[in-house]
């Protein structure tokens, strides 16, 4: 009986695959105009892939930033490159607009030896390697065996009959025999429902994904190494400001025993300026602590144990940059963090794709090859040979609601993922606002805390002077002295927040990343 194909199907795909399982076994394969539709078979079926086709979810965004008024104008600015949406060029090393050689030397040995960033890029190719994994369901899996036995015994192999003239069967051993057999075996599932090419868009995706937090791991990395650089330098400035100081002390200390050896003024003054000296002398002394734990924090930055670094002395010098900011749609583009939030994205619809086609059967063909002869010699000759194809349908009629199941578990990790990639876009836009309004607030403290720190230091001039004449006592100067300490240390503490927040301004930017530098969606290599 011959069986043949249904004659009103229309789709090439589906003429091609039951033409496959209706043409007698004899046939199949042997039409060469059959051999290219074969080749072009995997490409023909991605056009069924089941499941919704990705669109990036929308994601509402202000149109200038509210905390960024006035800034605007950065025409003849050269010192940062504004980056542009899907400009595959990278933006230049952004810490450089510090003008620290060090800070420089130092970011660079943090993509060389941070550890969280070997995790991180350990972490991506696996990633990429699971894309290849992934896309090896395109192509047929193919095996061989090799076997080689001698048997002895009953056995149909190893005995022969005979019949006598009384007609009694009679049975004799014959002696071990060989056995040899070589073997091909070779399977390939035809992805009509899309299942692997779903698969390979998630893997890819989720690669894509990996990439976006590598990227975010290096940027925080140099981010928080700027941030601990800068307080490090913070405390070698007041470290100076402090033993200025305490020179200072220590020569009112001196007057004051002068005075109080001529009987000029009572030992409660020269108390006074010695209880003054060695209060200071503490706050120098716990500086220390802070600085040791700064460069320590460097230290493990740069994939050093702490024993084996140091960073010597020397003050903060760094100037605050000016930072140019784009439109907010624009931070789409530039964080790393929100590129791969987006991925995931991407990735969970896939997996959508993939729990959907588990509700079609799969069609596989299989072939089988080989031969099997008493002697290698003869192995490979034609009588001894033998081969089977065929294909292979395997469908699920009941599974008790497992794969519905399975396509609301991807429905809602979908969910999921479109929320935190929002809550990810929301959560820039608010670091980029708190860092504007930190830099606006700062630039004018400072220029507030400036004039106090002048008036400060005018009246230890004044006060200082009416004490050395006899109008005051030594209670007004440690008065004075106290207060200007306190202007110049504040005057500090602003100049590193305000570093400290234009870094972090930075990092809420992007650092220079562009989306584009993500892996393409072509296939991960």
């Amino acid at each position: 009986m011959t069986h043949r194909p249904p004659s009103r199907v229309r789709s090439p795909v589906l003429q091609l695959t039951l033409r496959l399982i209706f043409q007698p076994r004899s046939q199949r394969f042997l039409e060469p105009r059959l051999h290219p539709l074969l080749l072009a078979l995997p490409l023909l079926l991605s056009a069924c892939a089941v499941g919704p086709s990705y669109v990036r979810p929308t994601v509402e965004a202000p149109a200038a930033y509210k905390e960024n008024a006035g800034w605007t104008d950065w025409t003849g600015w050269t010192g940062w490159k504004q980056a542009q949406p899907q400009d595959a060029t990278l933006r230049g090393p952004w810490w450089e607009t510090y003008a620290d050689p060090l800070l420089d030397s130092l970011v660079a040995q943090v993509s060389v030896s941070n550890q969280n960033l070997a995790q991180a890029d350990a972490r991506f190719r696996e990633a990429r390697a699971l894309v290849q994994s992934a896309r090896a369901g395109y192509f047929p899996t193919i095996g061989a065996n090799l076997s080689s036995s001698r048997s002895s015994g009953r056995s149909s192999q190893n005995t022969t009959t005979t019949t006598t003239t009384t007609g009694v069967t009679t049975a004799s051993q014959s002696g071990p025999s060989n056995s040899n057999t070589l073997t091909l075996d070779a399977s390939w599932e035809i992805d009509l429902w899309g299942r692997v090419q779903r698969t390979v868009e998630a893997q890819r995706a989720g690669a894509q994904a990996s990439a976006g937090d590598l990227e975010a791991t290096r940027l925080s990395a140099q981010a928080q190494l700027a941030q601990t650089y800068f307080a490090l330098r913070f405390i070698d400035s007041q470290a100076d400001l402090l033993q200025r100081t305490l020179a200072d002390y220590q020569r009112s200390v001196q007057l004051t025993q002068n005075q109080y050896d001529a009987g000029i003024i009572a030992k409660a003054n020269l108390i006074l300026a010695q209880t003054q000296l060695k209060t200071t002398q503490a706050q120098a002394l716990d500086l220390g602590v802070q600085r040791a734990q700064f460069e320590h924090a460097i230290a493990l930055l740069v994939g050093k144990a702490p024993a084996d670094f140091s960073i010597s002395h020397a003050q903060l010098a760094a100037a605050v940059p000016v930072i140019p900011v784009s439109m907010p749609s624009d931070l789409l583009e530039r964080r790393p963090d929100v590129a791969a939030a987006e991925r995931r994205v991407a990735a969970a619809n896939a997996q959508i794709g993939i729990a959907k086609a588990a509700y079609f059967p799969r069609l596989s063909l299989s072939a089988t090859g080989g031969a099997q002869s008493s002697t290698l010699g003869n192995l490979l000759s034609l009588p001894n040979r033998f081969w089977s194809l065929g294909p292979a349908l395997a469908a699920t009629l009941f599974d008790g609601g497992v794969r519905r199941a399975g396509v609301e578990q991807a429905s809602a990790a979908y969910d999921g993922t479109v929320a935190a990639y929002r809550q990810t876009v929301l959560t820039g836009f608010q670091e980029v606002e708190d860092n504007l309004a930190a830099l606006r607030i700062l630039e004018q403290e400072a220029a507030v805390q400036d004039e106090a720190l002048q008036l400060s230091r005018r009246s230890v001039e004044l006060i200082t002077n009416q004490y050395k004449a006899g109008i005051v006592t030594y209670l007004n100067v440690i008065q004075v002295q106290a207060s200007a300490l306190t202007s110049e240390r504040a005057a500090l503490d602003i100049l590193n927040r305000r570093l400290a927040a234009s870094v972090l301004l930075v990092k809420a930017l992007g650092g220079g990343w562009n989306a584009a530098a993500l892996p393409s969606t072509a296939p991960v290599k």
